[in-house]
């Protein structure tokens, strides 16, 4: 119910009566008053004025919560329920967990700090408390195990059109946002999100997935070993997000999008607006595979998601996995 509350007092710019309240949510006075109270304790600057009602103030520092995360979600089903937690090991490893527990499709796990945050490869994502986005969802997919690599392009593509948005949403200009194939986002060529995708599998049967996303939000001190290859959100930007509102709008982008992939089975009719972000297209790429080292011309990706690139002698490779480096892209030049 708080979450409901939030919600409604946010859409008012008035005092909303207690009396209201209990009309809407079917409880009593005292019910109210307590969830008022645990939102005031939360950070919510709330104001309650005998016989008129409450009414939330200007929040002018956000307030990272599961309040204010369900609060904000507009979608059907991703996200719902949402977990919130001040500190956790990994949200990847509590996903896979609770998905091994029965957490239903759409599950989100989000959390303020990560003391044990990974990257592909088994690297370590940097994880401090206060300044950045760690979430992972789980879920359930109904298709072969063939097609789940290419969720990590699905999340990519709505990590970016959710910065997109919440920026518009502010009326503010940043850099462009674009990806790096297959699911980094970069601004102004430094990398300001990871993404990490696994799956259980049983046979040629997915049990589920989990899609993890890591975003440099605040200003920050970044490792050295990553430091001239890192950026965050309000540097590149030059702006204040709210961390609630960017996962609710990167949500609300995955879940149409989700939808509409499962419809097709591929990526055919997400694979246009994917090329249109993708930072190395039309741009020299250095592929490094078991084959060897050679480079080409990336040309943007097929319906399945893999990378096409376009050697020397006109030949189109299709690249389905291995490291790509980009030329002019963090550390390849």
């Amino acid at each position: 119910m708080k979450a409901e509350i939030l919600t409604l007092l946010r859409e008012r710019s008035d005092y909303v009566s207690g009396q209201e309240l209990c009309g809407r949510f079917g409880v009593s006075r005292t019910a109210v008053w307590k969830a008022i109270n645990q939102l005031k304790k939360e950070g919510y600057p709330i104001e309650a004025v005998q016989n008129r009602g409450y009414r939330l103030c200007e929040e002018t520092e956000e307030v990272y919560s599961l309040s204010g995360l369900a609060s904000r979600l507009q979608t059907e089903w991703v996200g719902r329920p949402v977990r919130f937690y001040e500190e956790l090991g990994s949200t990847n490893i509590q996903a896979k967990a609770e998905a091994e527990n029965g957490a239903a499709s759409g599950t989100l796990i989000v959390t303020d700090h990560q003391t044990a945050g990974r990257g592909r490869r088994g690297r370590s994502w940097s994880s401090p408390a206060g300044a950045n986005i760690y979430f992972t969802l789980i879920l359930r997919p109904e298709f072969g195990p063939d097609r789940a690599s290419m969720l990590t392009l699905l999340m990519a593509l709505a990590v970016a059109d959710g910065i997109e948005k919440t920026l518009a949403a502010d009326e503010r200009e940043g850099e462009p946002v674009k990806i790096k194939w297959p699911n980094d986002i970069v601004v102004n060529g430094k990398k300001i999100c990871g993404i990490l995708t696994e799956m259980s599998v049983e046979r040629d049967y997915i049990q589920h997935v989990v899609i993890g996303v890591g975003i440099n939000v605040k200003r920050q001190e970044f490792p050295p070993e990553i430091a001239s290859t890192a950026t965050c959100l309000e540097e590149a930007c030059g702006v204040r997000l709210s961390r609630c509102t960017l996962i609710a709008d990167i949500l609300e982008s995955f879940e149409r999008d989700y939808e509409e992939f499962c419809r097709q089975g591929d990526l055919s009719t997400l694979r246009e607006r994917y090329d249109a972000l993708l930072v190395n297209r039309d741009r020299e790429v250095c592929v490094l595979d078991a084959a060897g080292e050679y480079r080409g011309t990336a040309r943007g990706i097929n319906n399945a998601g893999e990378l096409l690139v376009e050697t020397a002698d006109g030949e189109i490779r299709e690249i389905y996995a291995g490291e790509v480096s980009v030329r002019g892209i963090y550390g390849y030049a």
